[in-house]
Protein backbone atom coordinates (compact mmCIF):
# COMPACT_ATOMS: atom_id res chain seq x y z
CA UNK A 1 0.00 0.00 0.00
CA UNK A 2 1.72 3.18 -1.64
CA UNK A 3 1.87 6.82 -0.09
CA UNK A 4 0.25 7.54 -3.48
CA UNK A 5 -1.92 5.50 -5.10
CA UNK A 6 -3.54 6.74 -8.54
CA UNK A 7 -6.22 4.39 -10.06
CA UNK A 8 -7.14 4.75 -13.91
CA UNK A 9 -6.91 8.19 -14.53
CA UNK A 10 -7.87 10.31 -17.16
CA UNK A 11 -8.42 14.33 -17.59
CA UNK A 12 -10.25 16.14 -20.67
CA UNK A 13 -10.64 19.12 -21.57
CA UNK A 14 -12.94 20.91 -24.00
CA UNK A 15 -10.76 22.97 -26.87
CA UNK A 16 -11.44 26.46 -27.30
CA UNK A 17 -14.36 27.01 -30.23
CA UNK A 18 -13.04 28.70 -33.24
CA UNK A 19 -15.03 31.65 -32.39
CA UNK A 20 -14.06 31.69 -28.81
CA UNK A 21 -12.28 35.28 -29.49
CA UNK A 22 -13.60 37.24 -26.70
CA UNK A 23 -10.91 37.86 -24.00
CA UNK A 24 -12.72 39.80 -21.32
CA UNK A 25 -16.21 40.12 -19.25
CA UNK A 26 -17.01 43.40 -21.27
CA UNK A 27 -16.38 42.20 -24.69
CA UNK A 28 -18.79 38.88 -23.84
CA UNK A 29 -21.41 41.06 -22.36
CA UNK A 30 -21.31 43.06 -25.48
CA UNK A 31 -21.46 40.08 -28.03
CA UNK A 32 -24.40 38.48 -26.12
CA UNK A 33 -26.49 41.76 -26.27
CA UNK A 34 -25.24 42.72 -30.11
CA UNK A 35 -25.66 39.50 -31.31
CA UNK A 36 -28.45 37.22 -28.92
CA UNK A 37 -29.46 34.32 -31.33
CA UNK A 38 -26.02 33.78 -32.36
CA UNK A 39 -24.98 33.68 -28.65
CA UNK A 40 -27.86 30.78 -27.66
CA UNK A 41 -26.93 28.87 -31.02
CA UNK A 42 -23.64 28.86 -29.32
CA UNK A 43 -24.47 28.46 -26.30
CA UNK A 44 -26.60 25.11 -26.96
CA UNK A 45 -24.35 23.63 -29.47
CA UNK A 46 -22.93 20.58 -28.16
CA UNK A 47 -19.46 20.01 -28.23
CA UNK A 48 -18.37 16.92 -30.68
CA UNK A 49 -15.50 14.98 -30.35
CA UNK A 50 -13.44 17.21 -31.63
CA UNK A 51 -13.81 19.72 -29.44
CA UNK A 52 -12.10 17.58 -26.74
CA UNK A 53 -9.00 16.48 -25.90
CA UNK A 54 -7.25 14.16 -23.63
CA UNK A 55 -4.61 15.50 -21.28
CA UNK A 56 -4.53 12.16 -19.66
CA UNK A 57 -5.65 8.72 -20.40
CA UNK A 58 -6.04 5.93 -17.85
CA UNK A 59 -2.73 6.43 -15.70
CA UNK A 60 -1.69 4.23 -13.01
CA UNK A 61 0.95 4.15 -10.54
CA UNK A 62 1.90 3.70 -6.96
CA UNK A 63 4.50 5.77 -5.18
CA UNK A 64 6.08 4.15 -2.12
CA UNK A 65 6.60 6.38 1.08
CA UNK A 66 10.40 8.01 0.75
CA UNK A 67 10.18 7.19 -3.27
CA UNK A 68 11.62 10.08 -5.31
CA UNK A 69 9.60 10.23 -8.61
CA UNK A 70 10.87 11.85 -11.80
CA UNK A 71 8.39 12.67 -13.74
CA UNK A 72 9.36 13.01 -17.38
CA UNK A 73 8.01 13.57 -20.70
CA UNK A 74 7.87 15.99 -23.74
CA UNK A 75 5.98 19.27 -23.73
CA UNK A 76 2.06 18.20 -23.85
CA UNK A 77 3.12 14.47 -22.42
CA UNK A 78 0.40 15.51 -19.50
CA UNK A 79 3.16 16.27 -16.87
CA UNK A 80 1.88 19.32 -14.95
CA UNK A 81 -2.30 17.76 -15.66
CA UNK A 82 -0.81 14.90 -13.17
CA UNK A 83 0.43 17.14 -10.95
CA UNK A 84 -2.46 19.38 -10.40
CA UNK A 85 -5.05 16.10 -10.26
CA UNK A 86 -2.57 15.22 -7.52
CA UNK A 87 -2.87 18.01 -5.49
CA UNK A 88 -6.60 18.28 -5.81
CA UNK A 89 -6.31 21.80 -7.99
CA UNK A 90 -8.17 19.79 -10.44
CA UNK A 91 -10.63 16.88 -10.81
CA UNK A 92 -9.63 14.25 -13.01
CA UNK A 93 -13.15 13.15 -15.20
CA UNK A 94 -12.47 9.48 -14.47
CA UNK A 95 -10.15 7.27 -11.90
CA UNK A 96 -8.84 8.35 -8.54
CA UNK A 97 -5.84 9.11 -6.59
CA UNK A 98 -5.57 7.89 -3.03
CA UNK A 99 -3.10 10.11 -0.57
CA UNK A 100 -1.77 9.21 2.62
CA UNK A 101 -0.06 12.34 4.00
CA UNK A 102 -0.57 16.17 3.18
CA UNK A 103 0.62 17.18 0.09
CA UNK A 104 2.54 20.57 -0.44
CA UNK A 105 2.80 21.52 -3.95
CA UNK A 106 4.91 24.20 -6.09
CA UNK A 107 3.45 24.10 -9.61
CA UNK A 108 3.32 27.89 -10.97
CA UNK A 109 5.09 30.59 -9.75
CA UNK A 110 3.11 32.04 -6.70
CA UNK A 111 0.22 28.96 -5.95
CA UNK A 112 -1.34 29.07 -2.87
CA UNK A 113 -0.16 32.98 -2.21
CA UNK A 114 -2.42 35.42 -1.54
CA UNK A 115 -1.12 38.52 -3.66
CA UNK A 116 -2.55 41.25 -1.10
CA UNK A 117 -0.91 39.15 1.89
CA UNK A 118 2.95 40.56 3.26
CA UNK A 119 5.57 37.35 2.69
CA UNK A 120 5.36 36.66 6.28
CA UNK A 121 1.68 36.70 5.84
CA UNK A 122 1.49 34.30 3.60
CA UNK A 123 3.75 31.77 4.98
CA UNK A 124 1.37 31.14 7.68
CA UNK A 125 -1.37 31.07 5.70
CA UNK A 126 0.75 28.30 3.44
CA UNK A 127 1.39 26.56 6.68
CA UNK A 128 -2.49 26.60 7.61
CA UNK A 129 -3.58 25.27 4.03
CA UNK A 130 -1.22 22.47 4.99
CA UNK A 131 -3.19 21.83 8.63
CA UNK A 132 -0.28 22.93 10.51
CA UNK A 133 -0.57 25.01 13.88
CA UNK A 134 0.76 27.91 14.47
CA UNK A 135 3.65 27.06 16.92
CA UNK A 136 4.68 24.75 14.40
CA UNK A 137 4.74 27.17 11.68
CA UNK A 138 6.86 29.74 14.26
CA UNK A 139 9.66 26.62 14.75
CA UNK A 140 10.21 26.89 10.98
CA UNK A 141 9.93 30.61 10.71
CA UNK A 142 13.24 31.36 10.92
CA UNK A 143 14.48 28.54 8.33
CA UNK A 144 11.78 29.54 6.11
CA UNK A 145 13.26 33.17 5.74
CA UNK A 146 16.64 32.53 5.55
CA UNK A 147 16.42 29.73 2.62
CA UNK A 148 14.40 32.16 0.50
CA UNK A 149 16.62 34.99 1.19
CA UNK A 150 13.67 37.28 1.23
CA UNK A 151 14.26 38.72 4.65
CA UNK A 152 14.74 42.48 3.95
CA UNK A 153 10.77 42.01 2.07
CA UNK A 154 9.30 40.02 4.24
CA UNK A 155 6.75 42.99 5.60
CA UNK A 156 6.13 43.43 1.32
CA UNK A 157 2.73 42.23 0.07
CA UNK A 158 3.98 39.70 -2.38
CA UNK A 159 2.32 41.14 -5.29
CA UNK A 160 5.54 43.28 -5.69
CA UNK A 161 7.74 40.52 -5.16
CA UNK A 162 9.33 39.64 -8.66
CA UNK A 163 8.77 35.60 -10.13
CA UNK A 164 12.27 35.09 -8.81
CA UNK A 165 11.47 35.86 -4.87
CA UNK A 166 7.98 34.23 -5.29
CA UNK A 167 10.04 31.07 -6.53
CA UNK A 168 11.94 31.36 -3.45
CA UNK A 169 9.82 31.95 -0.44
CA UNK A 170 7.16 29.00 -2.37
CA UNK A 171 9.61 26.45 -2.25
CA UNK A 172 11.15 27.39 1.03
CA UNK A 173 7.12 27.12 2.57
CA UNK A 174 6.56 24.12 0.45
CA UNK A 175 10.16 21.96 1.84
CA UNK A 176 10.37 23.35 5.15
CA UNK A 177 6.91 22.96 6.87
CA UNK A 178 7.07 19.49 6.57
CA UNK A 179 4.66 17.71 4.43
CA UNK A 180 5.03 14.27 3.75
CA UNK A 181 4.40 14.43 -0.05
CA UNK A 182 6.03 17.20 -2.02
CA UNK A 183 5.36 17.72 -5.28
CA UNK A 184 7.41 20.02 -7.61
CA UNK A 185 6.82 21.32 -11.60
CA UNK A 186 9.47 23.03 -13.77
CA UNK A 187 8.82 26.22 -11.40
CA UNK A 188 12.28 26.09 -10.52
CA UNK A 189 13.24 27.17 -13.35
CA UNK A 190 12.44 30.40 -12.92
CA UNK A 191 15.21 30.60 -9.96
CA UNK A 192 19.24 31.96 -10.84
CA UNK A 193 21.32 29.06 -11.06
CA UNK A 194 22.72 28.87 -7.46
CA UNK A 195 19.27 28.93 -5.67
CA UNK A 196 18.73 26.01 -7.88
CA UNK A 197 21.26 23.95 -6.93
CA UNK A 198 20.35 24.72 -3.33
CA UNK A 199 16.46 23.73 -4.06
CA UNK A 200 17.90 20.65 -5.41
CA UNK A 201 20.16 19.93 -1.64
CA UNK A 202 16.64 20.59 -0.03
CA UNK A 203 14.71 18.04 -2.06
CA UNK A 204 17.39 15.49 -1.57
CA UNK A 205 17.25 16.41 2.46
CA UNK A 206 13.53 15.96 2.07
CA UNK A 207 13.41 12.28 0.67
CA UNK A 208 16.80 11.12 3.27
CA UNK A 209 13.87 12.02 5.82
CA UNK A 210 11.45 9.68 4.12
CA UNK A 211 9.33 12.32 2.56
CA UNK A 212 8.28 11.79 -1.17
CA UNK A 213 8.97 13.50 -3.82
CA UNK A 214 7.57 14.17 -7.32
CA UNK A 215 9.75 15.96 -9.50
CA UNK A 216 8.53 17.31 -12.97
CA UNK A 217 11.52 18.73 -14.82
CA UNK A 218 13.09 18.60 -18.20
CA UNK A 219 16.56 18.76 -16.68
CA UNK A 220 17.66 14.73 -17.23
CA UNK A 221 20.66 15.33 -15.27
CA UNK A 222 18.74 16.91 -12.38
CA UNK A 223 15.91 13.99 -13.04
CA UNK A 224 19.48 11.13 -12.98
CA UNK A 225 21.14 12.62 -9.37
CA UNK A 226 17.96 12.94 -7.33
CA UNK A 227 15.43 10.69 -8.13
CA UNK A 228 15.25 6.82 -7.74
CA UNK A 229 12.07 6.55 -9.98
CA UNK A 230 11.14 7.33 -13.17
CA UNK A 231 7.77 7.75 -15.36
CA UNK A 232 7.85 9.03 -18.87
CA UNK A 233 4.08 9.88 -20.21
CA UNK A 234 3.75 10.52 -23.81
CA UNK A 235 0.47 11.87 -24.65
CA UNK A 236 -0.87 11.88 -21.43
CA UNK A 237 -0.39 7.80 -20.81
CA UNK A 238 2.27 6.14 -19.00
CA UNK A 239 4.75 4.33 -21.12
CA UNK A 240 7.33 3.39 -19.03
CA UNK A 241 7.79 3.22 -15.19
CA UNK A 242 11.26 2.14 -13.72
CA UNK A 243 14.53 3.08 -12.71
CA UNK A 244 15.47 6.35 -12.94
CA UNK A 245 18.31 5.57 -15.85
CA UNK A 246 16.25 3.41 -17.85
CA UNK A 247 13.26 5.86 -18.01
CA UNK A 248 15.62 8.78 -19.32
CA UNK A 249 16.98 6.11 -22.15
CA UNK A 250 13.25 5.76 -22.94
CA UNK A 251 12.99 9.57 -22.86
CA UNK A 252 15.90 10.07 -25.13
CA UNK A 253 14.48 7.01 -27.33
CA UNK A 254 11.07 8.70 -28.01
CA UNK A 255 12.60 12.24 -28.68
CA UNK A 256 15.15 10.86 -30.89
CA UNK A 257 12.03 10.49 -33.51
CA UNK A 258 9.88 12.90 -32.02
CA UNK A 259 12.16 16.26 -33.27
CA UNK A 260 11.32 18.78 -36.34
CA UNK A 261 12.69 16.84 -39.42
CA UNK A 262 16.29 16.96 -39.62
CA UNK A 263 16.58 15.57 -43.57
CA UNK A 264 15.93 19.24 -44.60
CA UNK A 265 17.87 22.45 -44.59
CA UNK A 266 14.73 24.94 -44.62
CA UNK A 267 12.50 25.02 -41.51
CA UNK A 268 9.34 26.81 -41.85
CA UNK A 269 8.74 27.76 -37.80
CA UNK A 270 5.60 30.15 -38.29
CA UNK A 271 3.51 27.43 -36.99
CA UNK A 272 6.28 26.32 -33.98
CA UNK A 273 6.07 26.66 -30.17
CA UNK A 274 6.90 29.56 -28.80
CA UNK A 275 7.15 31.61 -25.67
CA UNK A 276 6.68 34.99 -26.98
CA UNK A 277 3.92 36.61 -24.85
CA UNK A 278 4.20 40.87 -24.95
CA UNK A 279 5.12 40.61 -29.09
CA UNK A 280 4.18 39.20 -31.70
CA UNK A 281 5.89 36.23 -32.94
CA UNK A 282 8.66 37.53 -35.12
CA UNK A 283 10.67 34.44 -36.46
CA UNK A 284 9.66 32.35 -39.53
CA UNK A 285 12.14 30.34 -41.12
CA UNK A 286 15.82 28.66 -40.30
CA UNK A 287 18.25 27.62 -42.96
CA UNK A 288 20.75 25.36 -41.63
CA UNK A 289 23.79 24.52 -44.39
CA UNK A 290 27.56 23.27 -43.77
CA UNK A 291 30.50 23.54 -46.07
CA UNK A 292 30.35 25.68 -49.08
CA UNK A 293 26.59 26.78 -48.02
CA UNK A 294 25.85 23.35 -48.92
CA UNK A 295 21.92 22.10 -47.60
CA UNK A 296 22.38 19.61 -44.78
CA UNK A 297 20.45 16.92 -45.41
CA UNK A 298 20.41 14.24 -42.74
CA UNK A 299 23.37 15.22 -40.62
CA UNK A 300 26.61 16.97 -41.01
CA UNK A 301 30.22 15.36 -40.03
CA UNK A 302 32.35 16.21 -37.03
CA UNK A 303 34.74 19.16 -37.34
CA UNK A 304 32.32 20.76 -40.76
CA UNK A 305 31.46 23.61 -40.95
CA UNK A 306 27.57 25.26 -39.21
CA UNK A 307 26.03 27.88 -41.03
CA UNK A 308 22.45 28.95 -39.41
CA UNK A 309 20.00 31.15 -41.20
CA UNK A 310 17.34 33.10 -39.32
CA UNK A 311 14.40 35.06 -40.55
CA UNK A 312 12.28 37.23 -39.35
CA UNK A 313 10.15 40.49 -39.98
CA UNK A 314 10.16 43.60 -37.87
CA UNK A 315 7.19 45.47 -38.00
CA UNK A 316 8.86 48.78 -37.03
CA UNK A 317 12.43 49.74 -36.05
CA UNK A 318 14.39 48.52 -33.74
CA UNK A 319 17.84 46.90 -31.99
CA UNK A 320 18.20 43.56 -32.90
CA UNK A 321 20.05 40.17 -31.33
CA UNK A 322 19.77 36.95 -30.90
CA UNK A 323 21.10 33.39 -30.66
CA UNK A 324 21.34 29.76 -30.77
CA UNK A 325 21.72 27.27 -28.02
CA UNK A 326 22.84 23.41 -28.48
CA UNK A 327 21.22 20.94 -26.55
CA UNK A 328 21.67 17.02 -26.09
CA UNK A 329 18.38 15.07 -25.40
CA UNK A 330 18.74 14.79 -21.67
CA UNK A 331 18.15 18.41 -22.24
CA UNK A 332 22.36 19.77 -21.03
CA UNK A 333 23.42 22.65 -22.89
CA UNK A 334 26.63 22.17 -24.96
CA UNK A 335 27.23 25.76 -26.06
CA UNK A 336 25.58 29.10 -26.86
CA UNK A 337 26.24 31.28 -29.73
CA UNK A 338 24.85 34.82 -29.60
CA UNK A 339 24.98 37.95 -30.97
CA UNK A 340 25.95 39.77 -27.19
CA UNK A 341 29.62 37.95 -27.66
CA UNK A 342 30.50 39.03 -30.54
CA UNK A 343 28.90 42.22 -31.81
CA UNK A 344 26.45 45.07 -30.51
CA UNK A 345 22.80 45.06 -31.40
CA UNK A 346 22.06 45.84 -34.73
CA UNK A 347 20.20 48.92 -35.60
CA UNK A 348 17.15 47.96 -38.34
CA UNK A 349 14.39 49.25 -39.52
CA UNK A 350 10.88 47.57 -40.47
CA UNK A 351 11.39 45.15 -42.54
CA UNK A 352 12.35 41.14 -43.32
CA UNK A 353 15.71 40.27 -41.99
CA UNK A 354 18.55 37.57 -42.13
CA UNK A 355 20.45 36.36 -38.94
CA UNK A 356 23.35 34.29 -40.19
CA UNK A 357 25.35 32.73 -37.39
CA UNK A 358 28.59 30.84 -38.91
CA UNK A 359 30.81 27.83 -36.77
CA UNK A 360 33.63 27.32 -38.74
CA UNK A 361 34.59 23.82 -37.31
CA UNK A 362 31.51 21.95 -35.17
CA UNK A 363 32.89 20.02 -32.19
CA UNK A 364 30.65 17.82 -31.08
CA UNK A 365 30.76 14.29 -30.57
CA UNK A 366 28.05 11.88 -32.73
CA UNK A 367 24.73 12.01 -31.67
CA UNK A 368 21.54 13.83 -32.22
CA UNK A 369 21.10 17.54 -30.73
CA UNK A 370 18.15 20.76 -30.46
CA UNK A 371 18.50 23.82 -31.51
CA UNK A 372 17.14 26.42 -29.61
CA UNK A 373 16.68 30.19 -30.89
CA UNK A 374 15.51 33.37 -29.95
CA UNK A 375 15.34 36.64 -31.14
CA UNK A 376 16.16 40.22 -29.33
CA UNK A 377 14.38 43.53 -30.02
CA UNK A 378 16.37 46.53 -27.56
CA UNK A 379 18.61 43.79 -25.70
CA UNK A 380 15.19 41.55 -24.51
CA UNK A 381 13.81 38.74 -25.99
CA UNK A 382 10.79 38.70 -27.32
CA UNK A 383 10.57 35.11 -29.49
CA UNK A 384 11.54 32.10 -28.52
CA UNK A 385 11.54 28.18 -30.55
CA UNK A 386 12.21 25.64 -28.06
CA UNK A 387 13.61 22.52 -30.05
CA UNK A 388 13.52 24.55 -33.44
CA UNK A 389 15.90 21.76 -35.23
CA UNK A 390 17.14 18.31 -34.66
CA UNK A 391 20.83 18.12 -35.76
CA UNK A 392 22.31 14.87 -36.62
CA UNK A 393 25.89 14.97 -35.85
CA UNK A 394 28.00 11.89 -38.09
CA UNK A 395 31.17 10.16 -37.24
CA UNK A 396 34.00 11.44 -38.60
CA UNK A 397 38.21 11.02 -38.73
CA UNK A 398 38.58 14.42 -36.82
CA UNK A 399 41.92 13.14 -35.57
CA UNK A 400 43.15 11.45 -38.60
CA UNK A 401 43.67 8.02 -36.51
CA UNK A 402 40.48 6.90 -36.34
CA UNK A 403 39.35 7.10 -32.54
CA UNK A 404 36.86 9.61 -30.75
CA UNK A 405 36.80 10.28 -27.28
CA UNK A 406 34.19 7.65 -25.64
CA UNK A 407 31.66 9.24 -23.23
CA UNK A 408 32.54 12.72 -24.09
CA UNK A 409 30.20 15.62 -26.05
CA UNK A 410 32.93 17.84 -27.45
CA UNK A 411 35.89 17.09 -29.41
CA UNK A 412 38.63 19.92 -29.36
CA UNK A 413 42.14 20.57 -31.32
CA UNK A 414 44.61 19.11 -29.55
CA UNK A 415 48.89 19.03 -29.37
CA UNK A 416 51.01 17.18 -27.69
CA UNK A 417 54.73 16.63 -27.14
CA UNK A 418 57.13 15.04 -24.78
CA UNK A 419 60.09 16.46 -23.47
CA UNK A 420 62.86 15.54 -21.11
CA UNK A 421 63.71 17.85 -18.24
CA UNK A 422 66.57 19.20 -16.63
Amino acid sequence: MGIIEISGISKRYLRARPDAKLSTLGEALGDTLRHPLRHLRRTMAKPTGDNFFWALRDVNLQVEQGDVVGVIGSNGAGKSTLLKVLSRITEPTAGHVVLRGRIASLLEVGTGFHPELTGRENIFLNGAMLGMKKHEIRSKFDEIVAFSEIERFLETPVKRYSSGMYVRLAFAVAAHLEPEILVVDEVLAVGDITFQRKCLGKMGEVSRQGRTVLFVSHNMAAIENLCNRGVVLEHGRVIFEGRTNEAIQEYVRGAQTSGRDSTSDVIDLRSARRKSSEHRSLITTLHVQTDNNEPVRGGVQIGASLVLRLLFRLEKPDLVGGGFAVENLLGQRIFLAHTTFCEPLYAAGEGSYCLTCRIPSLALCPGQYRINLGILLGGVEVDSIEDAYRLNVLASDFYGNGRLPPNSLIVVQQDWSLEPTV
